[in-house]
């Protein structure tokens, strides 16, 4: 029987490749809007980041998302992003 590809990502901030499920999905739209993406299906240029409280601490002090994203990211889209990484 053949086996079920697994897809990868890589996190923008440890540059780990892991399986996707294992990573949060950062969307930057059109509108220049950042917000977390859990389906994997918004439209727009997207970041992944392993759910990991540690690596969105430091994603938060090198602005590697931002940089990734090319703009700017409020604190309330922070909070939310790490509101689902507890989950």
């Amino acid at each position: 029987m053949k086996q079920k590809k697994i897809p990868l990502r890589t996190c923008v901030v440890t540059k780990e490749t892991l399986p996707k499920q294992e990573l949060l999905r950062i969307v930057r739209t059109k509108e220049m809007q950042v917000m977390p993406d859990e389906t994997g299906k918004l439209n727009g240029r997207g970041a992944y980041i392993k759910k990991d409280l540690a690596v969105l601490e430091k994603a938060i002090k090198t602005k590697v998302l931002e940089k990734k994203l090319e703009c700017e990211i409020n604190k309330e889209t922070y909070d939310e992003i790490r509101k689902i990484i507890e989950k």
